[in-house]
């Protein structure tokens, strides 16, 4: 037991054993459940954030005493501990019973119907669970992943603090970044007509800690994006180990991580096995081309293949001039009504069609396009590889979208497919040289792919040829990396461009002129022309790693408080309608409301 007060009980709900027989305790909880047996008879379940014991009312007096109260009323009960005939092995208090002398009402419960059972809180909807979200942390299930958070943060600060890192706070107030997704804005009463902007990343303000001449810096870093929800990304906030390391490279950031990770997730995790260092790296384009993916499960080990030369001309009308890809799949037991989900699961969430057919025990192609691909079945047997038993999975469209669509292939196929997935594992990898840029889908226009602060490879060289037109553009790579487990991106990270004349030339390509960086990124710009060393971070999600850890799928799990997907806290009631007056006090007029 941890430290507790004895003022309102000297020992917690989970702590009795067979040693405190015959001791006077008390114990103080929510009762959980009241079961009368008799009119001088009940069983009384006390719960506290520890445990529950099993108390015995053996008295009218004490037996009515329960009976008037609701469930998850706060008591407090005095009495003796003595061992029970009918033990419960499952439960670490199993051994005992409290017969209570006294029975006190801490805080009263008004509420005869609860919105949900406790114990079974997390088969309620969503939305009541989040309106009362502090009656679904009583549930231990629960409320056990908030304390998983706790532990992993605890020895994510302890690991970093003996690598020599500092843990230092940034502002939550900064100035807006426009660039990144949507800020958060607070407007200012001293300055009308201007905001501040909540921090998307500490990104600015740990870049300028390594220019001050600070070594190692860590935090675990609020950060606020105003984004749509998905399972592994929860709107408003979210926090994430941020680092930086002065006079470094990617290597150096690699060994921290690779070093600080492995342990805490196979001591924590749902899972005992994780990679250990060095993780595996892999070039962007490879992962695209072999996975359909920048953040491949690697527990699963199907790959993708190519197969445009093989099938784009085979007569299959969506083939016809496109990219084509297939995954395969041996020893495949899966029946036409499982595939046909399977695909339908792939076009709901890849927005492509899936195609298909099976080389069967016989050596025939059967089922989906098999007629389509039977005039050339010796070369696609020969090409793909294909075992009797195999099933082919296919793709097609422009070379990302059938990437893309592969990938989300693979992922189902994986899932379905025991023989092919090793679930009970936590396997990382790098993923590495990154492009620098890319055309944007709205814009048609040159964009930074990734993060604008990162050092293209080659620095000044490489991106004075492009300005040249000797290189493509797109061809230029960055000292960029993710970190990706089970096929969740944890984190992106780089080597920082800290030299002024690179950052200016690099962000001349995607159209802003020298003066445009000096009024966007002012402290910054202005901080590496005095001199910055070589530095370079990361910044793992928290929220992500211990959904991983609980092995939960989706995030708000091991959120203590989160928002819905529509960015709503149910429980505060925000975000909310605000005075008059204190619109009139920022100078904000209110142009259209959420009804209109």
């Amino acid at each position: 037991m941890g430290d507790t007060s004895t003022f309102y009980r000297t020992h917690t709900c989970g702590e009795l054993r067979m040693e405190q027989v015959g001791q006077n305790v008390t114990l103080a909880g929510w009762m959980e459940n009241l079961r009368e047996v008799g009119q001088n008879l009940a069983f009384l379940v006390l719960r506290d954030f520890y445990g529950t014991t099993q108390v015995v009312l053996e008295t009218e007096e004490t037996v009515q005493t329960a009976k008037g109260l609701n469930k998850e009323t706060v008591i407090a009960v005095t009495g003796t501990v003595r061992e029970r005939d009918s033990k419960n092995p499952k439960q670490p208090t199993g051994d005992i019973e409290v017969v209570p002398a006294k029975i006190e009402v801490l805080g009263k419960c008004r509420y005869n119907e609860l919105p949900f059972p406790i114990n079974r809180s997390r088969d309620a909807d969503e939305s009541a669970r989040l309106k009362y979200r502090y009656l679904d942390l009583r549930n231990p299930e629960v409320k056990q992943n908030i304390v998983l958070r706790c532990q992993v943060v605890s020895a994510l600060r302890s690991a970093m603090t003996g690598h020599g890192f500092l843990e230092i706070t940034t502002p939550i107030l900064t100035a807006s970044s426009p660039e990144g997704a949507r800020d958060y804005l607070v407007p200012s009463r001293k300055h009308p007509g201007k905001f501040y902007a909540l921090p998307q990343a500490p990104q600015q303000f740990k870049q300028l800690l390594m220019a001050s001449g600070f070594d190692k810096y860590f935090q675990i870093a609020p950060c606020f994006r105003d984004e749509d929800a998905r399972g592994d990304r929860s709107p408003g906030e979210f926090y994430q180990l941020d680092m930086e390391m002065a006079f470094a490279s990617q290597e150096d950031v690699f060994a921290v991580l690779e070093d600080v990770l492995p342990p805490i997730f196979a001591k924590y995790g749902k899972y005992d096995i994780a990679s250990k260092a060095p993780f595996v790296r892999i070039p962007y384009l490879e992962a695209m081309e072999k996975y359909g993916s920048d953040k491949p499960d690697l527990r699963i080990d199907l790959t993708v293949d190519d197969a445009t030369d093989l099938l784009a001309s085979c007569g299959f009308g969506p083939f016809e001039h496109q990219t084509v890809k297939a995954v395969v799949v041996s020893d495949f037991q899966g029946t036409r009504k499982q595939i046909d989900g399977l695909c339908n699961e792939v076009e709901v969430q890849a927005g492509n069609k899936a195609y298909w057919f099976r080389y069967d025990e016989n050596g025939e192609l059967v089922g989906g396009i098999a007629k389509f691909v039977q005039p050339i079945k010796d070369q696609v047997v020969e090409a793909l590889h294909l075992e009797r038993g195999s099933f082919v999975g296919l793709t097609a469209g422009a070379k990302l979208a059938a990437q893309k669509t592969a990938g989300v292939l693979r992922n189902k196929l994986g899932a379905f497919c025991p023989n092919h997935m090793d679930r009970e594992r936590y396997e990382f990898c790098w993923i590495v040289d990154f492009p620098m840029y890319e055309i944007g889908e709205e814009s048609g226009e040159l964009e930074f792919c990734h993060n604008p602060f990162s050092m293209p490879k080659g620095g000044l060289e490489t991106i004075e040829k492009a300005i040249k037109g000797e290189i493509d553009p797109l061809s230029i790579t960055a000292d960029q990396y993710d970190l990706v487990c089970n096929g969740v991106e944890l984190s992106s990270g780089a080597v920082r461009n800290h030299d002024p004349e690179i950052m200016v030339k690099a962000f001349w390509m995607v159209g802003l002129e020298e003066e445009d960086v000096r009024k966007k990124f002012p402290a910054m710009y202005n901080a590496f022309c005095y001199g910055a060393p070589p530095h370079a971070g990361i910044a793992p999600g928290v929220d992500r790693m211990v959904m991983l850890l609980s092995g939960e799928d989706s995030i708000r799990e091991v959120i203590p408080f989160p928002m819905n997907k529509n960015a709503q806290d149910l429980m505060m009631g925000a975000p909310s309608v605000v005075e008059q007056r204190q619109l009139d006090e920022l100078n904000i007029a209110i142009t259209k409301t959420e009804e209109e």
